[in-house]
């Protein structure tokens, strides 16, 4: 019987150590201008404006449920795509069950020019009763700290990437299959 809980032990000191290794291995982007946490990336793809514009647009129904009300903004004459959209968050106890923690609220656009096309992510705003900024969960020493803040920042970070790497997959042009003749 000892045996199992040392095992249990040592199994949940492991994943507690790699949950904590893996929270501290990323970095959030924060606007040097702005001062906002903001993920920006020109990405080169060959295609027109309008056929990148296109490709954009599919991509808003694979990655939105409901992508008419998270794009409130579709432009193809400038090129432009707005986004307004909401994440959720998670709480994750030592048991590794969640709970919902609330939504954060954030802006997104991608433009579109010849040959490339650019996405930046920023203005991530925690929905409370009033707004409240998530790049205020990136000061420790605030004496309102909390150490969850650093998981709904990893969550945001995870989130951002799962976006721009959705986008890129989708600008890829499809694949052209010849007829085969015979």
């Amino acid at each position: 019987m000892k045996e199992i809980f040392s095992f249990l032990f040592i199994t949940f000191a492991m994943m507690t150590a790699t949950a904590q290794q893996d929270t501290e291995a990323f970095t959030i982007p924060v606007d040097e201008a702005t001062g906002l946490i903001t993920y920006k990336e020109v990405i080169e793809e060959p295609g027109t404006k309008d056929t990148l514009f296109n490709r954009g647009s599919s991509w808003l129904h694979t990655f939105y449920a409901n992508p008419w009300d998270a794009a409130k903004v579709r432009d193809q004459s400038t090129g432009l795509i707005k986004i307004q959209h909401q994440l959720k968050l998670y709480d994750t106890d030592e048991l590794g069950n969640k709970t919902d923690a609330g939504m954060v609220l954030y802006n997104a656009k991608i433009e579109f020019r010849d040959n490339r096309y650019r996405v930046q992510i920023d203005n991530f705003v925690y929905k409370l009763v009033s707004r409240y900024p998530a790049e205020k969960w990136m000061d420790k020493s605030a004496p309102d700290y909390n150490p969850k803040w650093e998981s709904y920042l990893l969550q945001i970070d995870i989130f951002a990437k799962e976006l721009i790497a959705s986008l890129e997959k989708k600008m890829k042009p499809a694949k052209q299959y010849k007829e085969e003749i015979w």
